[in-house]
């Protein structure tokens, strides 16, 4: 099969970030371009330019030639040189390809030149002189460009949940045939169980940054985790007259002991953080904001909460080391995500509840105690959510695919329950609507054989991806448990906090000036209308026990007329809920 120069070089690209491990937001700062950018010049929605090829070449520390030469000669070229680009480039460096830390000058002393009065040196060479051993090559390559990987109708790649690669037994997400295979046919196999001495995982080194600041070792070869929260990743708190610098990785000293020499050309696959790992994470800044405003509880809340933002970006990617797949940041939008003006909305309806069961209070005669009930940790719980891996890619089957996630063009159907609030809460306008697959699944659910409570909803056309509900799960559970944790021991400032991070992380990750650290307005949706559709699932379930529903309002108001402890356990948790007011209807009222 004969390959275009452009086609050459995205097999290329994908090859030396699979050797590298490299992800595309790394590359992308590497050579001054936008994550985006980088995405629509490998899907092929737009082309890599001449400029962008020098930039990739000193991105890599590559002659020209050998960049457009193949993904072969390119790897291979790489391998030789156990290093990234040259400083020509005028970007930072990425820590995934930062070259093993060699010794300091007192782990391997270097022998003494002889005085003239010293006796010849033996013939024997000392140890220390003896020549070091030649680095070993990066890790075998297979290469068969002949492999067609599948794809969709529209021709873009199909991506699913991750499996073994056929090949290298690494987890991807590309098929070719319905068999696992990495992109373009490049493999590299898996690292030994057992890594060298003096390697320690990145999970690891950002917690270590965090706790000890001053005895973090040195960043070493192979990919490193993002650097912990802005503040916990940052040296010891300055002075009070003194500027603390934002998100700014640890200076540590390097490691007296010297990695094995093949372990700087080969990457070390990371290993995922730990809960206890993450949970120490968001501990640090609460600690380090109380001894900076001398224990004001009010101060150091307010200082956590106007940083939970770019906190929270960092905790969800430390939470992401060592994840299966690599999910898109900044993808490109369909129209239907952008707003027309600043002050409007877009087009995704997310079936907010705003419902009064005003049959029942008017027509009710007798007194009715009605009981206020909280949801709690509403947008928490909604993380939980089935969200697209990569970029939306337009369908027009109207066939619903439970394995894809995003937004669809509906005629909802009819609701006819009027002791139940419609799924679709109080619409204005009927006709056809941009529901997200949150919304959707709850339909679909509602229509099965098992309840069937309505018609399912007949699909027009839709804008999806392969998706996981496990892409937050990691942060999730660290919000979920440091907030229980604060619970228990009355920390309002941590409470505040983690509030703040979750919130904020749900209501800026879609086009808010705030976060530019990820544009998923899907996402955002579909965990919003996630929180709905949680709250319409605990109605149906008081419903079910016998229970009235008086009210149900946003993502976690429900009013009862009933025994609601008998449904649901009262507390604070996320699993509870908590009772915020009672009142009473009827009897004259």
């Amino acid at each position: 099969m004969s390959l275009s120069t452009l086609q050459t070089l995205r097999i290329t690209v994908a090859a030396l970030r699979q050797v590298t491990e490299e992800t595309q937001g790394q590359l992308a700062a590497g050579i001054g371009l936008t994550q985006e950018k980088v995405s629509r010049r490998q899907s092929g929605a737009t082309v890599w330019t001449l400029d962008d090829v020098d930039a990739l070449a000193a991105h890599w520390g590559l002659a020209v030639l050998d960049l457009l030469a193949g993904p072969t000669r390119a790897t291979e070229a790489y391998s030789t040189r156990h290093r990234p680009g040259p400083a020509a480039t005028g970007q930072p460096l990425p820590a995934t390809f930062a070259a093993a830390p060699a010794p300091p000058t007192a782990a391997v002393p270097a022998p003494a030149k002889p005085r003239p009065t010293d006796p010849a040196p033996a013939a024997d060479p000392a140890p220390a002189a003896a020549p070091a051993p030649a680095a070993t090559a990066a890790p075998a390559v297979v290469l068969d460009v002949a492999v067609e990987l599948d794809r969709g109708r529209d021709g873009q790649l199909l991506l699913t949940d991750p499996a073994p690669c056929v090949r290298c037994a690494r987890p991807t997400p590309y098929r070719a045939g319905g068999r696992p295979l990495h992109a373009g046919g490049w493999c590299t196999p898996a690292p030994a169980p057992v890594e060298p001495a003096g390697l320690a995982d990145a999970a690891q080194q950002a917690v270590q940054a965090a706790v000890a600041p001053d005895t973090a070792p040195a960043p070493v070869a192979g990919p490193t985790a993002p650097a912990g929260l802005a503040e916990t990743a940052a040296p010891p708190a300055p002075a009070e007259d003194e500027p603390a610098p934002a998100e700014q990785a640890p200076t540590a000293a390097p490691t007296p002991a010297a990695p094995a020499p093949a372990a700087a050309s080969a990457p070390v696959r990371q290993e995922p953080a730990s809960l206890a790992e993450l949970l120490d994470l968001i501990r640090r800044p609460v600690e380090r904001e109380l001894a900076r405003h001398g224990g004001d509880v009010d101060a150091a809340t307010a200082a956590l909460v106007k940083k939970a933002i770019p906190d929270a970006m960092a905790l969800l990617a430390v939470s992401r080391v060592g994840a299966r797949y690599e999910h898109t940041d900044h993808p490109p939008l369909p129209d239907i995500l952008k707003k027309a003006s600043k002050a409007s909305a877009d087009q995704v309806w997310e079936a907010r509840p705003k419902w009064k069961n005003t049959a029942l209070i008017k027509s009710t005669e007798t007194e009715l105690t009605v009981s206020a009930l909280d949801m709690n940790g509403a947008y928490l719980s909604a993380l939980k959510s089935h969200l697209p891996i990569g970029k939306l890619s337009h369908d027009t089957s109207g066939v619903w695919d439970p394995r894809q996630a995003g937004l669809y063009l509906v005629t909802p159907p009819a609701w006819e329950h009027p002791g139940l609030p419609n799924p679709l809460g109080s619409r204005d306008e009927a006709g056809p609507l941009w529901l997200t697959s949150s919304t959707m699944r709850m339909l679909q659910r509602l229509a099965g054989p098992k309840l069937g409570l309505c018609e399912a909803p007949v699909i027009h056309e839709a804008w999806t991806a392969y998706s996981t509900e496990n892409i937050l799960e990691n942060f999730r559970q660290a919000l979920g448990s440091a907030r229980d944790t604060a619970i228990a021991e009355h920390d309002a400032v941590t409470l505040e906090y983690v509030k703040a991070m979750y919130s904020k992380f749900v209501s800026t990750i879609g086009l808010s000036t705030a976060n530019h650290k990820m544009k998923r307005p899907d996402w955002m949706h579909i965990i919003r209308a996630q929180a709905f559709a949680n709250l319409w699932w605990k109605g149906l379930k008081a419903r079910e026990a016998g229970l009235t529903i008086v009210q149900m309002m946003g993502t976690d108001e429900l009013h009862l007329v009933g025994d609601w402890r008998s449904v649901f356990p009262e507390g604070r948790k996320v699993t509870e809920v908590k009772l915020k007011d009672t009142y009473t209807i009827g009897g004259g009222k």
